[in-house]
């Protein structure tokens, strides 16, 4: 299975663009046989390798992983990439994305290839 991202020299918790930002937080626990992160906060080049860690690990663990992406507040390609990464190493949903995310799923064509849910239990038990 491939790593999903090195997290050798980046920094976290850096927020938007390198500035300071939000800082990125992470809580995981079983739901209904799958693995749920609850991510929350700024995700970018800087901020992502706590993410990646953690959807790296829970990807090699469970046989179901969903990200509750309810509290992302931005994200960027980095973040796209990392969960296409993910998509392709196990089976991940993605559940409750805000507007914003939604959006960026649209403009990129990811909506068509990820698996989306509304809510936490939806992706847990689909």
């Amino acid at each position: 299975m491939p790593k999903l991202m090195s997290s050798t020299g980046a920094k976290q918790g850096s927020g938007r663009a390198g500035g300071p930002g939000p800082t990125a937080a992470l809580q995981q626990y079983e739901c209904r046989g799958a693995w749920v992160i609850t991510a929350h906060g700024a995700y970018d080049m800087h901020s992502i390798p706590p993410l990646a860690d953690a959807l790296d690990a829970a990807v090699r663990k469970h046989a179901k992983v969903v990200l509750d992406a309810s509290g992302i507040d931005f994200a960027d390609s980095s973040f796209l990439n990392l969960l296409i990464l993910t998509h392709q190493a196990g089976t991940l949903r993605v559940a409750a994305p805000p507007e914003q995310l939604q959006r960026l799923f649209a403009i990129t064509g990811t909506d068509a290839v990820l698996e989306i849910r509304e809510t936490v239990d939806e992706a847990a038990v689909s």
